[in-house]
């Protein structure tokens, strides 16, 4: 179903078991990828980007080759690495973060997206981006880099 020789880094949270961990690795495998995991350090500074799970793949050909109903299967399972997700905690989770391999092109995915924003993100040119992040922009209903937007006010 997925792509047999693409590789994916797959970097976790330390709060995450070792079983959610190896729940999501088994879900790259089933889509056909060879997934590496590891731990990010616990050691973090204030200014780092706090996120749950990191997984680094070839995303455009992960996200147009797999189609919306995987990526929101996946979604799905990933967000539940959350501690509490669970018990329904209303706290606000950290984010899922897909990076794209070659470009290093961030996708961010909070833990409460609407189904429309996986829909879109199955769709998603990522060759229409230069920089990162991308989030999803609710009031606007479309995946947007304010970076990009700043540097095409600014010229």
């Amino acid at each position: 179903m997925g792509l047999p020789t693409s590789r994916a880094e797959l970097i976790f949270d330390h709060d995450v078991s070792a079983e959610s961990a190896g729940a999501v690795e088994d879900v790259f495998r089933e889509l056909g990828f060879a997934p590496s995991a590891r731990r990010r350090l616990t050691h973090r500074g204030p200014a780092e980007l706090t996120w749950l799970m990191l997984a680094s793949l070839p995303l455009q050909a992960f996200l147009t080759g797999l189609g919306g109903e995987v990526v929101k299967d996946l979604y799905a399972k990933a967000k539940k690495l959350a501690p509490g997700a669970k018990e329904g905690k209303s706290d606000p989770r950290p984010p899922l973060v897909l990076q794209d391999a070659k470009t290093e092109l961030n996708v961010v995915l909070e833990a409460d997206l609407p189904a429309e924003a996986i829909r879109a993100l199955a769709g998603l040119d990522l060759a229409a981006y230069r920089n990162g992040p991308l989030h999803y922009d609710r009031h606007r209903k479309k995946w947007r880099s304010e970076l990009d937007e700043l540097g095409e006010a600014e010229d």
